[in-house]
């Protein structure tokens, strides 16, 4: 089975409270993690159709800043799939009143299937049908090989 892009992209908006702000009245880190992993696990959930887990949270990059009152974001999608697992970008913007959105952080998320005795199982293969996808799709396989590369040195510690 093969799945598109398109097939589990998903959107999450925020105002931004102040239950959401660290003691400088900006967007705290770790709220903005716990989003983008909750969009990532939609991503992932709607293209393998099954539960999922979060294995990696890397190339977190926070850009600018966000503040109270601010209208936040956040875009995910599908970027590459292996036999079980799922690579999954979230883009999270602050919109502006005129329609405007600036880039506050880019993420990448590891996320496996789950089949029904909680194993990894497999996943339905990607289909990337735009240039940007298809770029995306051959950046993620350079990922996967820094990540691995990476393991590779934390195990021989």
């Amino acid at each position: 089975m093969e799945k598109k892009v398109s097939d589990s992209r998903t959107e999450q908006t925020h105002i931004l409270m102040y239950g959401d702000l660290n003691g400088y009245k900006r967007l705290f880190g770790g709220r903005l993690v716990e989003w983008i992993d909750v969009v990532a696990g939609v991503v992932a959930r709607r293209h393998c159709e099954m539960n999922i887990t979060t294995v990696a949270i890397d190339n977190l990059h926070f850009k600018a800043p966000a503040y109270g009152n601010e209208l936040l974001v956040l875009l995910g999608q599908m970027t590459h799939v292996g036999r079980t697992s799922m690579e999954v970008r979230v883009d999270t913007f602050v919109e502006h009143l005129n329609g405007k959105r600036d880039l506050v952080n880019r993420a990448y998320l590891v996320m496996v299937a789950l089949g029904d005795d909680e194993k990894p199982t497999e996943v339905p293969r990607l289909i990337a049908e735009t240039d940007e996808e298809k770029l995306e799709m051959k950046n993620a396989e350079k990922r996967i090989a820094i990540r691995k590369a990476q393991a590779a040195m934390e195990d021989a510690l």
